[in-house]
């Protein structure tokens, strides 16, 4: 088996363009054409497309894609959306697709484009975030993490910045900064977004990991969770899930939100996950982590896959 998947890619690149010429032959359309056809819009379409432009030998279109990704990371909402009429415009020149034969394909190709970079330019917003390291000294970072506590812990005011009150939801010392080292400002920007837009399911999850046999560390399994969505994310496994949400929800592109939507959809799983999977105690955190990350890359291997961001909770 290892043998054919070292030899089946390498065989297919000298076949393909003899498959590519006679589909156009047979259909009149161009490859990026039956794509847009015939996929279904989201992960499938997007995926092909992707990897359709990352084969081509065409000069004009490799520039293209080169100057699409140099401009990604910095772009603005408004510069992003002008990705789309400008990667229409040089492939149907190349392609030779005139637009009052094929009215659709712009449209089409232009969605895929736009989600295509947009989910690029969330990568460079997330690893921004994530190379920022918290700062006790900087003022917005101390606000956040005292937030943090608040809408944790309302009815229990802290003592002070640097108090063991911080272990009672998942910190392992007296100042919580210390933590923060793997994820930068990424793990708290995802803790507090969770116990902001879902404060009820962030209560319940912070509920379960206080339990004295089965509990864990909140904040630290919370961490641990951005880590894996920021995986996810950087491998490329998440763009099932961001492309078809897209499509669903007839967005433009993928945003900073989308990304937390995601990290709350993890965390609140994992919780669930754990509980079902009757841990000793938090010795077993290693073997059920690894479990659910497994579970998780299995459902985004199915192009179809959405993960559910409307969390509810049904019972403690």
């Amino acid at each position: 088996m290892f043998i054919l998947d070292k030899i089946l890619p390498f065989i297919f690149s000298y076949i393909r363009p003899f498959i590519k010429w006679f589909l156009h032959v047979f259909t009149r359309l161009s490859e990026l054409q039956r794509i847009c056809y015939g996929a279904r819009a989201g992960a499938s379409r997007c995926r092909q497309i992707e990897r359709s432009l990352l084969q081509s030998k065409q000069p004009e279109i490799k520039t293209l894609l080169r100057e699409l990704d140099e401009a990604a990371p910095y772009a603005s909402d408004k510069e992003l959306l002008y990705f789309a009429p400008r990667a229409v415009q040089v492939v149907s020149r190349v392609k030779r697709i005139k637009n009052n034969v094929h009215p659709d394909f712009g449209r089409l190709f232009g969605n895929c484009v736009t989600t295509i970079w947009g989910y690029k330019r969330l990568m460079h917003h997330v690893e921004e975030l994530r190379a920022e390291a918290y700062d006790s000294e900087n003022l917005e970072h101390e606000q956040k993490l005292l937030q943090l506590w608040q809408l944790l812990m309302p009815e229990d005011p802290l003592t002070g910045r640097i108090s063991k009150q911080w272990q009672e939801i998942g910190f392992q010392g007296d100042d919580p900064k210390t933590d923060f080292r793997g994820m930068g400002m990424l793990g708290l920007e995802n803790l507090l977004y969770f116990a902001s837009a879902y404060n009820d399911a962030a209560k319940h999850v912070l509920l379960h990991s206080m339990h004295p046999t089965v509990g864990y560390t909140y904040a630290i399994v919370g961490i641990n969770l951005t880590a894996l969505a920021f995986n996810l994310l950087r491998t490329g496994a998440a763009k099932t899930h961001f492309y078809n949400q897209v499509a669903l929800h007839k967005q433009n592109f993928s945003t900073i939100e989308d990304f937390h939507k995601l990290y709350c959809y993890l965390f609140f799983e994992f919780d669930r996950f754990w509980m079902d999977s009757s841990p000793r105690n938090i010795m077993d955190f290693r073997e059920v982590y690894q479990a659910f990350e497994i579970t998780k890359l299995e459902a985004l291997h199915n192009e179809n896959t959405i993960f559910k961001t409307n969390l509810v909770v049904e019972s403690v």
